[in-house]
């Protein structure tokens, strides 16, 4: 734990930015998952749908740097690609 004050409000922060983060990233992931799903199932309605919030999540994602734009493009052009094969 620091000792300063300036590198103790840095440490909350971080914690706090850490946090916002997390939820944000869980939240994509979780979305991934289902159009994963979806897909498996074989449904290419709902996978279309599922599609769209995935890809708005990793769009939110992105946006708040929580992961590379690049990442965020390669994400979304395998969601993508895999609905799109589907029969």
């Amino acid at each position: 734990m620091p000792n300063r004050n300036h590198r103790k409000k840095t440490v909350r922060q971080a914690d706090k930015a850490r946090a916002r983060n997390k939820v944000k990233r869980s939240s994509m992931r979780t979305q991934m998952k289902r159009v994963l799903e979806a897909i498996e199932s074989g449904d290419k309605t709902n996978a279309q749908q599922e599609l769209a919030l995935a890809t708005r999540r990793i769009d939110k994602a992105a946006k708040a740097r929580v992961i590379h734009p690049s990442n965020a493009s390669r994400k979304k052009s395998g969601l993508t690609r895999k609905v799109n094969a589907m029969a």
